[in-house]
């Protein structure tokens, strides 16, 4: 089940971005003052629709904040917005160089820019109360400070639910060296949504009922498929009502659906059929950026195989696949090289398939290349439920296995290798099951193999995190010498987030001291995917790959997994440290990480 697109009142999407009065065109117009460099570059332009990235690189930028009525697919907001357009502009910089952006904020609220991904003195991070005191209504702030890496990456605000309204948009650093996946053409695909339903009334409606938005339920017309998917009519029924006693929906995927979002690519709704050119034969860079509030794309690209290079901005050893999951603040560069003289459909659908966002790479304008179907809803198992791979109704009673060994066949394994270094561990135990935690996860197992739920054996071959590997060693050889154990934890019924089985508001700073090398251990409690984002620091995956572990600033635990990163506490100040979906961070995942 699909949700159409509209055209209320008149409005041609193609004109989706529009201006009340003579302060909004002017908004919809390209100024120096809100989109451009300030320091003119030829060619420049702000890309923040077309995708396409300015000629030149700035080392100084003037953005504007303001508000502006933004309409898409029928659904109009007066939206917070960086130079009058849903995504903001893509600013372009250049590894080393030392930048200076002047915010300005006509809002009538306090406004930040958080610069996802990038390694800012913890004064520029853009977080309101934790690294600086927000940029008040008529102010202008200057973030200034040396740019160490390079990539992809993107920025949005920290302040209240402005993001979520549409103050987000893409940013891409040349590398001070000669780029080894240098391309013919490059372009920013970015991912997000589009509502007319205030965050707070969506908030407000979560509360109310947990699956407000989720219409897509099991029934008994769907039961016959079940028992044979099962092996039988008795172990369908016996997943169901381990369902049911749990008091919760196989079918719950995404909190908020295709039921009120529009799922948009560079601003596009899916019927306005954004396209970027290529000529046969070229090497085409896609820079894929999930800019959204709360949902998860799985994209493809029918007809072509994408070459994975970059995942969170850092480059990793090439990996061909035909599709890949990307969680909300993720980054993915991937190249393509289409052959023939046809139009390719860039195919992204919701984790929960009520939706997708879609583009078109074509030789020429105009062209527009079909669509795939969509893939089957994901139904939950008991593998997200924390119980390893059980099968329902199996006791636990005399289980003594930990989830790390859940299916390992230890005879004769030798474990010499396995030996590590006397921890201390910060670990405070299972959090209790109460009011903020409704749910333990018994049997956790790793999940870096899985491409996640709804992708497992589809017929594609599909990205999964242990195939990421960095091409050169991380930058700190030293094993960690302390684990921090986090459980994420929350209960869908009161829709209530938090870690340790505790919201932010009652919870301590985690502490690090200055130059430590730690490793922090997720425990997913929840039948969820959470994407966690670290500021400040670079999370060094733990996947399988040695000293080639991937470097990311967001890292997705699936349900009922456990993995680990490590973590150099390199950069002292406050910083934020939570779940990137958007409401479980507002309403309790969240933790300030303090570096002394």
């Amino acid at each position: 089940m699909t949700f159409p697109s509209h055209i209320r009142g008149g409005l041609t999407r193609r004109r989706f971005v529009t201006g009340t009065g003579a302060g909004g065109l002017l908004a919809a117009l390209p100024h120096t003052s809100h989109a451009f460099p300030s320091r003119p570059s030829s060619g420049a332009s702000s890309g923040a629709s077309s995708g396409i990235i300015p000629s030149h690189p700035s080392d100084r930028w003037d953005l504007k904040v303001g508000h502006t009525r933004i309409s898409l697919d029928g659904k109009t907001m007066h939206a917070p917005t960086v130079g009058g357009t849903v995504p903001g502009p893509i600013l372009r910089f250049r590894q080393g160089d030392t930048v200076n952006i002047n915010v300005t904020n006509t809002l009538d609220e306090p406004t930040s820019i958080h610069w996802h991904g990038i390694r800012t003195p913890a004064n520029m991070d853009g977080v309101p109360g934790l690294s600086f005191g927000g940029i008040a209504p008529g102010e202008t702030f200057t973030y200034r400070f040396r740019l160490h890496q390079s990539g992809t990456y993107w920025y949005h605000s920290h302040s209240g639910m402005q993001e979520a309204m549409g103050l987000y948009g893409a940013l891409v650093i040349d590398p001070s060296r000669p780029d080894p996946n240098a391309c013919d053409r490059d372009y920013v695909i970015f991912l997000s949504e589009w509502t007319d339903v205030m965050p707070d009334d969506i908030v407000s409606n979560l509360k109310m009922q947990d699956d407000y938005y989720v219409f897509r339920q099991r029934t008994a017309a769907s039961f016959p498929k079940e028992a044979r998917e099962a092996g039988s009519a008795g172990a369908a029924l016996a997943n169901r009502l381990t369902w049911s006693r749990m008091r919760m929906a196989a079918t719950d995927i995404a909190d908020v659906s295709g039921a009120i979002y529009t799922y948009t690519l560079n601003g596009h709704a899916p019927d306005m059929n954004w396209s970027g050119l290529f000529r046969p034969g070229e090497r085409v860079r896609l820079r894929f950026i999930n800019g959204s509030s709360m949902t998860f794309f799985d994209v493809r690209i029918p007809g072509l195989e994408m070459l994975v290079v970059q995942a969170d901005g850092n480059d990793i050893e090439p990996v061909p696949i035909d599709e890949f999951r990307i969680g909300v603040a993720e980054t993915y560069d991937v190249i393509v090289q289409p052959k023939d003289e046809r139009a390719y459909a860039i195919f992204a659908q919701s984790e929960d398939r009520t939706g997708y966002a879609r583009g078109t790479l074509a030789p020429r304008e105009g062209m527009i290349a079909p669509l795939p179907p969509m893939d089957p809803r994901p139904v939950r198992t008991m593998v997200d439920m924390g119980m390893g791979n059980m099968k329902p109704g199996k006791s636990m009673k005399g289980t003594k296995m930990n989830g790390d060994m859940a299916g390992m066949d230890m005879h004769g394994m030798d474990m010499s290798h396995m030996a590590m270094p006397r921890m201390e561990v910060d670990d405070p135990g299972p959090p209790p099951l109460n009011v903020e935690n409704q749910m333990r996860a018994m049997m956790p197992i790793d999940r870096t193999g899985s491409p996640g739920d709804g992708l497992e054996n589809n017929g594609r071959r599909v990205l999964n995190y242990k195939q990421l590997r960095a091409t050169r060693p991380g930058a700190d050889p030293r094993p960690p010498t302390r684990e921090i154990i986090l459980h994420l934890t929350g209960n869908m019924e009161r829709y209530i987030w938090g870690m340790n089985g505790r919201k932010f508001s009652e919870s301590g700073p985690i502490r690090l001291k200055l130059g430590e090398r730690v490793r922090i251990t997720l425990i997913n409690d929840t039948m969820m995917e959470h994407p966690i984002h670290l500021h400040g620091l670079w999370s060094e995956l733990e996947n399988g790959q040695g000293d080639y572990r991937p470097y990311k600033h967001t890292v997705i635990s699936q349900p009922g997994s456990k993995l680990s990163y490590l973590v150099t506490a390199d950069t002292p100040g406050m910083w934020a440290y939570h779940c990137h979906l958007l409401y479980h961070m507002h309403l309790g995942m969240f933790r300030t990480v303090i570096v002394a």
